[in-house]
């Protein structure tokens, strides 16, 4: 069987990868049959001659290999018809954007395999750059602090080679005595937690956050159950929320009434409660500053987040007042960083961790005929057609 490692031609280029050299080399150590050539590029973090100093073969042309694994969308005009191919289509959800490349996998009689959709029985993630998003977006919220208030200057996460250098940045603040709220048990607020305890930030509970005053930087992890409450009053459980989220109004405020900055990490479902909006925003009782939106979903749940910002330009400023954009300086201005693809920032630990888990939960599945059926459920497209797993996204290949 051969792999191909495809280049990636979106822009802005993205630096990271499926598989880094050294988990290329021990991949082939481990399956005799396995084959694995990478495409020549100059803007993945991983050098051509990183791989071939592996003994990994760099080519310029993978129209040779079986699968093919990358990260962003493959734009239609270098799809290579009747492969299987791995990467973040980002269709699932009906994205309208990216109609016409659905339409043209389906034309082109590719097997598409959507790493999101690589998931165990239960329904659960097996690969997923997350865990860095909640690193960089963690980081970039502290960023974002110092520059508001000018208190210090951090450098870009870009510039910086890996986590271990982002937490020796973080070490070195000398910051005043904030509250830090943190929504999220998932991968993505993981990663921030990692964050907060590797520069040494003490944890609080939900009481001591709400009632309490410190002579030190604080934070706590809220889960959805802290930041909603039923409008009967009634406490059940997590899954009551999941299942029945009309049931529910947020409660987020008591949070924003003593935190100063806030972190998001949470995942928000289809008819969930807002967790703060813009009236909240409004409110002369609401004290958040900063708003690291690792979770950036527009226009939704948390109200600053008006739009995605970017790599180049992570800050925009939010006056709950006009409910416009301005300068995150302004008095004003609650500083929002929302930039949508941060792992971006962090390519090396973000291909190597992501790597680990591709490697040991998709690979095997080539060799040992699927016996886990992680390939059949993350299949998206075969002969031309939707699989029936994914057969919902008929109406939105045939819409306008």
């Amino acid at each position: 069987m051969k792999i191909g490692i495809i280049k990636e031609r979106k822009n802005p280029p993205d630096k990271r990868v499926v598989l880094s050299p050294e988990k290329c080399k021990e991949l082939l150590l481990k399956y005799p049959k396995l084959e694995i050539k990478v495409e020549s590029s100059d803007s993945r973090f991983f050098s051509d001659e990183a791989y071939k100093k592996e003994g990994i073969e760099v080519v310029n042309d993978v129209s040779d290999c079986d699968v093919l694994l990358g990260v962003k969308e493959v734009p239609i005009e270098n799809l290579i018809p009747n492969k299987k191919y791995f990467f973040f289509s980002h269709t699932i959800k009906k994205q309208a954007y990216n109609r016409k490349l659905l339409r043209a996998i389906l034309n082109k009689n590719i097997e598409l395999y959507d790493h999101e959709t690589i998931t165990n029985e239960k329904g659960i993630r097996l690969v997923a750059f997350g865990r860095y998003a909640g690193i960089v977006g963690a980081y970039n919220g502290f960023r974002t602090y110092g520059l508001k208030f000018e208190l210090y200057n951090l450098p870009k996460a870009e510039v910086l080679h890996d986590q271990k250098m982002l937490i020796s940045e973080l070490k070195k603040l000398q910051l005043p005595n904030i509250k830090i709220v943190l929504t999220g048990k998932g991968r993505v607020s993981n990663g921030a937690k990692e964050m907060l305890d590797g520069m040494g930030m003490k944890e609080v509970s939900v009481e001591e956050f709400l009632t309490q005053t410190f002579n030190e930087p604080v934070y706590v992890q809220i889960d959805v159950l802290d930041y909603n409450k039923r409008k009967d009053g009634k406490i059940i459980n997590e899954e009551d929320f999941f299942k029945n989220p009309q049931d529910y109004k947020g409660d987020f405020m008591r949070f924003a009434k003593v935190a100063d900055m806030y972190i998001a990490c949470h995942f928000f479902g289809v008819g969930s409660p807002y967790i703060f909006t813009r009236e909240d925003a409004k409110s002369a009782n609401f004290n958040i500053k900063v708003v690291a939106d690792i979770s950036c979903d527009i226009d939704g749940p948390v109200a600053s987040t008006i739009r995605p910002s970017t790599i180049a330009e992570p800050n925009y400023g939010y006056n709950p007042k006009t409910e416009e954009e301005v300068d995150f300086k302004d008095e004003n201005a609650i500083a929002v960083m929302a930039v949508d693809n941060l792992p971006c920032e962090l390519p090396k630990d973000a291909s190597e961790g992501f790597g680990i888990s591709f490697a040991k939960y998709v690979i095997p599945a080539f060799f040992n005929n699927d016996k886990d059926g992680v390939l059949e459920r993350a299949k998206m497209t075969e002969n031309g057609k939707l699989t029936q797993r994914f057969s919902y996204l008929q109406d939105f290949v045939d819409g306008e």
